[in-house]
Parts: C-alpha cells; structure tokens; sequence
C-alpha cells in the first residue's frame, strides 16, 4: 500500500474534534451529497438468484441489468455467510490496529483509506477463503454475460484474458465525517476492469447516477454488488454501460467495503469482440489496446 499526504484516519480523528474538514476534502457544488443526491428515494438495482434452475431466466435478468443499470445485485452465490462476515470482521480488526502496526501503505481515493496488500495473517487467511469461492462466480457471471450477448459461453473470458484474469482484491475504509453533506469518499467514476465484484458493510454509501441524478443503493446483507468496468463495456461494443458510481461518507458510522477487480493481465489487448461488430448498423466504438495502455491514459486522463 501507498500513502498520498496525511492518513485519512488521523485527518478523520482530528476533524471530529472540530467539526469540520480540510479544505481539500470538501467538493465542489455540483459534487457535494447534500446538493445532488436524490434524498428519500433508495434505487431498486436488480437483484438476481444466482441459483435459479432457470438458466435463461438468469442470462436475461444479467443481461438486461447489465444495458440498463450497468449493475446489480446477486443473492444465492454460494458464498458461505460466515466466509463473508469473517471477511469483514478481519479487514474491520485491521483499520482498528495502533498506527505504528499498520506497516503497510494505504492510497486514499478521497475521504478513505485503500488497503489492496497486508500482511496480517488473519486478513489473509481470510481474503483467501473469500477469493477462492470468486473464480467460479466470476466464470458463472462471465458466461451468463457472454451468452446474454449472442456469444459462446467463454467469448467473453477469452476476451478478456482466459485462465490469466486477474483477480484484485482491495480494502477501502472510510471513517466517520463531520461534514458527509460536503465529502464523498470516492468521487464519481467507472471501474477500469471487466467487471468489479464487491461486498459492503452495512454502512450506506454506494451512490450510481442514473439520468444525470445520484440515488443510494439499497443494502442486501450478504448479496454481492456486480458492476459493469470499462473493459466489459468496450468488449461488448457499447451493449453493456459501465455504472457510473460514487461512494458518501456517514457522520457517524465508518464504512467498509471489499472490491473485487477482475482485469485483464497488462500486456492483453482489449478491444470490440468482433462478432459484434456490424459495420454499418453497429461498427466499432472503441479502439483495441493493451490494457496497461488504457490503464494509464485513464489515470492520467488522457485520450483513449
């Protein structure tokens, strides 16, 4: 892990006293939750059984979230509940530890702290536990996608990096805010990956923009959050929307959350799969390029 300036628990620890925040962390109007969320109003995303005998059924409901929402929700995963709750009460034990034993680097995003690679055994014990049960998930969800589009169950895998995807797991911490009308823990974004599997804690926060307004997720204890990343998006040629998404802070609660990012290895080359690709009624969108490439230009904010 790095750290950029000041750790944001410190920074937290100190404006609780005060009842402010450092000016850097305030956003501008247009950003601020107070002015742009839709308040009361809590977004129903989809929410899939992943254990549906009905496969089709699935395939549909994926695919469909996927064009409209860009993400959704599956319960029945097969994940144990206890895998999920140890997972979180490790990764809380590990924000929760003296200054001076968190050895390791966390890069804040915003009002945050991210962890993607501790060495405390319990949280590694428990990551572990957690991400091995993913790769069959991540097949399941891949093929249902890939057969959602008109494609052969793996297209999208192959596509994407095949047995090489790789699977990166990260912590992100957002403690208590004494301002959370202003902060945002991450500010508006897409996933740069093919697609991001993620568990929360129970602490709201995740917002996505649909029709240019920011409504909040509603929480299903032990469902996994899906969204769509820019790689699915690219691949698809458009059909699938990457979401649109940002994270809120509470004033009194610390967040958590736990992304899974499943991302082609750096040197693949991500482009349109070309069988969707009909050149007058749908021709190509998006350029074919390695994925360390589209990696950079993202984080530099330059042109694709």
């Amino acid at each position: 892990m790095e750290v950029e300036g000041v750790r944001v628990q410190n920074i937290a620890m100190k404006s609780k006293t005060i009842n402010n925040i450092p000016s850097e962390f305030i956003r501008l109007e247009h950003e601020q939750p107070a002015l742009t969320t839709i308040h009361g109003s809590i977004l129903q995303i989809p929410t899939i059984n992943l254990d549906d005998v009905d496969e089709e059924r699935v395939v549909d409901l994926i695919s469909n979230a996927s064009q409209e929402w860009g993400l959704f929700q599956v319960v029945n995963h097969g994940i144990p509940n206890e895998v999920i709750a140890n997972l979180q009460k490790v990764g809380k034990e590990f924000f929760e530890l003296p200054q001076e034993e968190k050895e390791l680097i966390a890069k804040p995003l915003g009002y945050n702290n991210n962890n993607n690679n501790n060495n405390n055994n319990n949280n590694g014990e428990a990551n572990e536990e957690y991400t091995k049960h993913l790769r069959e998930i991540g097949d399941k969800l891949l093929k249902y996608m890939s057969k959602g589009l008109g494609l052969e169950d793996n297209e999208i895998k192959e596509t994407s990096g095949g047995e090489e995807l790789v699977y990166l797991l990260k912590i992100n911490y957002y403690p208590p805010c004494p301002r959370p009308d202003l902060a945002l823990g991450v500010v508006a974004h897409t996933d740069m990956s093919v697609l991001t599997i993620l568990v929360p804690n129970d602490v709201p926060g995740l917002q996505v923009s649909k029709d240019e307004f920011w409504y909040d997720v509603k929480y299903i204890p032990n469902a996994l959050i899906i969204h769509v990343g820019d790689q699915m998006e690219i691949m698809s040629n458009g059909k699938y929307k990457a979401v649109l998404h940002r994270t809120t802070v509470n004033k009194d609660r610390t967040r958590m959350s736990w992304p899974v990012f499943l991302e082609p290895p750096p040197e693949h080359e991500v482009g349109p799969i070309e069988k969707l690709i009909i050149s007058d009624e749908n021709p190509s969108k998006y350029k074919k390029k390695k994925y360390s490439d589209y990696k950079y230009c993202k984080l530099n904010k330059l042109p694709q």
